[in-house]
C-alpha cells in the first residue's frame, strides 16, 4: 500500500508538469482546469469525439499497423484458450448453490474502480464516453450486488436475502509492471457475496469459507490431488480479537481437505481496502515454487454504495492465466460432485 501511495503521488506530480507544459505550448492558461471544471461531461465527450474523429481521418493503415506492433495492450494472450475454457468449465461447475454466474460488460461507469477502492485512475483505461474499461471485476460485481440488495431492502429495510455472484472476465490495466512478463490484459475469475450483518462477523466468516472451499475444490479438479495447496487467513481486527471465532471454520476446512495446509497468519493491518478479514490461496509448482493464486476478504463497498452500515460484502478472485501458465493441469478431468 505504501508503494501504491508513492506511485500515485509521483504520477500526479508528473501529470501536473505535463499539463503545465501543454498549457504553455498552446497558449491557453488553465486549460486543464477549464476541461475539468468548466465543461460539462457530456460536452467534453462531444468535444473529444470530434477530436478523435478528425485524428482518425488522418491516420494511415501503416500507422495503425505500427501501433499494433508497438503496444502491449494489443497483443493477444499467449495462454491456450482451450485451457482457459477448461478452467472456466470447472469453476462454473463447482459454483456453490445460490451463486449466479453473470457475463459482465467490457466497460463500466467512470470511477468504478478508483472511487470504490484506493486505486489510481491512471491505472484504468478511461474512454472518452465517460466510461472505463473494466480493470477489476470485483468492483463491478459489487455494483451489481448493491443493485440487487437495494431491490430487496427497498420494501423491507431489514431484508437479509443473500446475493452471490461470479464471473470470468478479461480485464485491462494500464499501470507499468516491474516484471517483463506482466500483461496489460488478462483473465480473472471472481466471486462476490453480499448480505446483511448477522453479528459477530458470522456472515463474513461463512461467506469467506464458502469462497475458499470453492477455490480448493476447483483447483483440486484442475490440477489434480498432488499439487500442494495452502490457505492463509489474516485477522485484520484490532488486537486480532476475531481469531478465536475463526479457528473452528478453518479447522473444518482443514478436515475437508486433509492434505491442504489451512491456518491463520499473523500480520499487521496493511492499510488495504479489506476491513476485518483477508485470505489467500497458494499453490506450489512442480519445481517447488509457491505462488499466490487467490486473494479475497471483506470490504465496505456495498455499505458505501447503499449508505447502509449494516451491509456486508466478501470479494475474491483468482488469476486464470497465472494459474494456467504456471501449473500442469489434470488432463483427465472427471466431474465428481453431485449438484
Amino acid at each position: 500500500m505504501e508503494l501504491f501511495c508513492l506511485q500515485t503521488q509521483v504520477g500526479k506530480q508528473i501529470m501536473s508538469k505535463i499539463i503545465r507544459r501543454i498549457e504553455k505550448e498552446v497558449g491557453v492558461p488553465h486549460l486543464g482546469e477549464i476541461l475539468v471544471e468548466r465543461i460539462k461531461p457530456s460536452d467534453l465527450q462531444s468535444l473529444l469525439l470530434k477530436v478523435y474523429q478528425e485524428r482518425v481521418r488522418r491516420r494511415s493503415l501503416h500507422a495503425i499497423f505500427s501501433d499494433y506492433i508497438s503496444s502491449n495492450f494489443n497483443f493477444p494472450s499467449p495462454c491456450d484458450p482451450a485451457l482457459l475454457l477448461e478452467w472456466d468449465r470447472i469453476t462454473f461447475y463447482h459454483l456453490p448453490k445460490g451463486f449466479n454466474a453473470i457475463e459482465l460488460s467490457p466497460v463500466s461507469p467512470l470511477g468504478s474502480v478508483s472511487c470504490i477502492a484506493p486505486i489510481s485512475q491512471d491505472w484504468v483505461l478511461t474512454t472518452i464516453r465517460n466510461m472505463e474499461v473494466v480493470a477489476d471485476p470485483t468492483n463491478i460485481l459489487a455494483l451489481e450486488c448493491a443493485l440487487r440488495r437495494q431491490e430487496f431492502i427497498r420494501s423491507e429495510p431489514t431484508n437479509a436475502t443473500l446475493v452471490h455472484l461470479a464471473c470470468s472476465h478479461r480485464v485491462v490495466r494500464t499501470q507499468r509492471y516491474g516484471s517483463p512478463n506482466a500483461r496489460q490484459h488478462f483473465r480473472l475469475f471472481s466471486l462476490c457475496s453480499a448480505g446483511r450483518e448477522t453479528g459477530n462477523i458470522k456472515f463474513e466468516i461463512r461467506a469467506m469459507t464458502e469462497h475458499i472451499r470453492f477455490y480448493l475444490e476447483s483447483l483440486r479438479d484442475f490440477l489434480g490431488p498432488d499439487t500442494a495447496l495452502r490457505v492463509t487467513t489474516i485477522d485484520l481486527s484490532p488486537d486480532s480479537h476475531n481469531e478465536a471465532i475463526l479457528i473452528p471454520p478453518l479447522e473444518k476446512l482443514k478436515n475437508e481437505f486433509g492434505n491442504v495446509d489451512v491456518g491463520l497468519e499473523k500480520t499487521q493491518n496493511e492499510g488495504t481496502y479489506y476491513r476485518k478479514l483477508r485470505f489467500h490461496v497458494y499453490a506450489s509448482t512442480l519445481k517447488g515454487q509457491e505462488m499466490e493464486l487467490v486473494e479475497g476478504g471483506d470490504t465496505d463497498w456495498t455499505q458505501k454504495l447503499l449508505n447502509n452500515a449494516k451491509e456486508r460484502l466478501i470479494i475474491s478472485g483468482i488469476g486464470s492465466e497465472r494459474l494456467c501458465e504456471n501449473f500442469v493441469r489434470n488432463k483427465t478431468f472427471i466431474p465428481n460432485k453431485n449438484k
